[in-house]
């Protein structure tokens, strides 16, 4: 039985494909934490109501957004609003 070529060693492959995978995953952090839009725009899993919650705000630090959900960042109160979020209550 012929041994695989150098090219295609599993143990030349492997590594290659960690260091890759590694560089998307940071990219991905990178990108989504690059933005100085700092409003969150969360849709309530309940009613589906748009609510954008700002700094300071009781559930701001407690909300994550989820893009495939639809949720995103503003960068301003009015880009919120014209998008048709409203402000979180408390």
């Amino acid at each position: 039985m012929a041994s695989p070529s150098p090219a295609r060693s599993p143990t030349r492959i492997l590594p290659l494909l960690v260091v890759v995978v590694a560089a998307l995953a940071i990219f991905s952090l990178v990108k989504q934490r690059s933005t100085p839009c700092n409003i969150k725009g969360n849709i309530s899993l309940r009613t589906g109501e748009k609510i954008y919650h700002v700094p300071g705000g009781e559930f701001y630090d407690l909300t994550e957004i989820h893009r495939d959900r639809g949720e995103r960042w503003f960068c301003s109160e009015a880009e919120a609003r014209s998008a048709g979020w409203r402000r979180s209550y408390r």
